[in-house]
């Protein structure tokens, strides 16, 4: 595969944003096309795009909140997951709030994602809790952190 191309969201970019998370995820876990607008409007938004031969193939929004960031979302289409994509995503998202102040990373996931759940250990997400029927459909989520390391390596 070559290499996929990360940039800043565009508003253009919105409906093939939505029919990615629409693909990534199912009912009741995936964003309506309000949530996603209403994510993507916030202050302290990061919106990463990558692409692949001029396509969205994946993204990652964030909101930083003073020393508090939020992974709202990672998504990568099936085809092109287990390539370092959502890896790549993840690391300059946190490149980006290390540089906006936020120290602590948090962010949910089902508790029935185990794919989900071992890439954000291995990035070295910890789970603090489980929040009781989370998503819309009732599924259980892991509250999971991460303290970031800044440059002076606190």
């Amino acid at each position: 595969m070559d290499e996929a191309l990360l940039r800043e969201y565009q508003p253009s970019d919105f409906e093939a944003l939505y029919r990615i998370d629409q693909a990534c995820y199912p009912p009741g876990i995936a964003y309506t096309r309000r949530m996603l607008r209403w994510f993507l409007s916030q202050p302290g938004r990061i919106c990463l795009v990558a692409e692949r031969r001029g396509e969205p193939v994946g993204f990652l929004v964030a909101v930083c909140e003073g020393t508090v960031g939020h992974i709202v979302t990672i998504d990568v289409l099936e085809r092109y997951r287990r390539r370092g994509l959502g890896t790549r995503l993840l690391g300059e998202a946190e490149r980006r709030m290390v540089a906006a102040g936020v120290r602590t990373v948090e962010l949910e996931t089902a508790t029935s994602n185990h794919a989900a759940i071992a890439f954000w250990t291995k990035h070295g997400y910890r789970t603090r809790g489980v929040l009781r029927g989370y998503y819309s459909d009732g599924q259980d989520a892991y509250w999971m952190h991460k303290t970031l390391v800044t440059r002076a390596g606190t």
